[in-house]
């Protein structure tokens, strides 16, 4: 039997494209307080004005938790009643933001210090989401690598060197308290917050 649905005169549509067009992409992050997000919109903007670079300029600055997942938007409720739960147990930290690094050579972000607190909070997270076997996330095989980016997929890599030399010369230095999550979803072409979860215990 086909698994292909036919729709009209049009030929038919796979069930992983069907799934598409009933779901949102999503991903769970920390923003950054208003002055901070400023700043780094101020650097994107240099991306774009310098070298054409516009997708970073599609979402808030943040740290990235769980990356971007597809799920049926029917789920977000549930998503976030169990986020909810979740961030009532955690305490606030501190995060530190101190000038850039990059991940040669496409991407240039501003550098996060590396954190026991953040750590755990996107181990936790990821592990109290998997458990539910409900999500479409999947389990980070890479080392987590906190960062906030100023510049990704659009950045040509003949351009990084020039790029990157710009953003070394600044020197920036930034603390603030962490004190929940965000729910970010794409809508329209951009990230927008949807739901923010504050942390229950200071």
């Amino acid at each position: 039997m086909s698994c292909l649905l036919p729709v009209a005169s049009f030929g038919v549509i796979s069930p992983e494209k069907l799934f598409k067009m009933s779901a949102k992409m999503y991903f769970l992050a920390i923003l950054t307080p208003q002055e901070v997000n400023v700043k780094v919109l101020e650097w994107k903007h240099y991306m774009r004005e310098h070298f054409g670079c516009v997708v970073a300029l599609r979402s808030p600055a943040h740290i990235t938790l769980i990356p971007p997942f597809w799920m049926n938007e029917e789920m977000e409720p549930t998503l976030i009643a169990d986020v909810e739960s979740f961030s009532a147990e955690q305490k606030q930290f501190k995060i530190e933001l101190q000038d850039f690094d990059a991940f040669r050579p496409k991407v240039i972000f501003l550098h996060v210090k590396p954190s026991e607190s953040l750590t755990r909070l996107q181990s936790d997270l990821e592990r109290d989401l998997l458990s539910k076997e409900t999500y479409p996330i999947k389990k980070e095989e890479r080392p987590f690598h906190p960062h906030v980016t100023i510049a990704n997929r659009d950045l040509m890599r003949k351009d990084f060197p020039e790029a990157f030399k710009h953003f070394e010369k600044i020197a920036y230095k930034q603390t603030y308290m962490t004190t929940e999550i965000a729910l970010l979803k794409h809508i329209a072409g951009e990230w927008k917050t949807v739901h923010q979860f504050p942390f229950g215990n200071a």
